[in-house]
């Protein structure tokens, strides 16, 4: 009985530590962010490529269906869906005979705001979008500038759907895009990140 205690004990104490290899701060992730001065920077271009087929970028390119099909875009998701001032007001109507399929995600840019209960449904997008056509979809991904909303959801699909930890995914995406997902937007990773770890469904380093 004691030894079977021990074994446990032991058990527990090697998941801790395992564990402590997938914990990470919201000042790492920041620190990821930011340059050598501490500074943010604003992105550069109208959208980049962050994975393959998945483009993250403003309003601008999102509602000019041209540069879209000259893109090769078939899929946009719109993680500011709405008509306020912070919200890019389209719609599925508004692609509408284009032949590129719309989805929206009424997400505001306020660390308050909960963006984690659009993660899967966002993933699921993306993840349907990829495999459109046996692997020819693209998908453009964008809120009102790309710098906060739409990089987190597609940090939550790498997370989600390809097994990469917080800050492998953060990284790629920061490494094509200048982006600053909003505090709260960041924890809220960092909580999924807990939980894929928990669950077994990471990478290991």
């Amino acid at each position: 009985m004691k030894g079977k205690h021990n074994q446990q004990v032991k058990t527990a104490a090697w998941e801790r530590l395992d564990m402590s290899r997938f914990e990470v701060s919201l000042q790492q992730l920041n620190d990821l962010l930011t340059d050598d001065s501490g500074f943010y920077s604003w992105p550069t271009k109208h959208f980049h490529e962050v994975y393959p087929r998945i483009y993250v970028g403003n309003a601008f390119v999102a509602t000019n269906v041209m540069r879209l099909k000259r893109l090769g875009v078939t899929h946009i998701l719109n993680a500011a869906e709405g008509n306020s001032f912070m919200h890019v007001n389209t719609n599925a109507e508004f692609y509408a005979g284009t032949g590129i399929t719309y989805h929206g995600i009424p997400a505001s840019d306020t660390d308050h705001f909960d963006i984690s209960v659009y993660f899967e449904e966002a993933a699921d997008f993306i993840e349907k979008a990829l495999a459109y056509k046996n692997g020819k979809g693209r998908v453009y991904v964008h809120c009102r500038e790309g710098y906060s909303r739409s990089p987190t959801l597609v940090i939550a699909y790498l997370m989600l759907r390809q097994n990469m930890d917080v800050h492998t995914a953060l990284a790629m995406v920061r490494q094509k895009r200048e982006i600053g997902p909003n505090d709260g937007f960041l924890r809220q990773l960092c909580l999924l990140n807990q939980k894929l770890a928990s669950d077994g469904k990471l990478w290991e380093k």
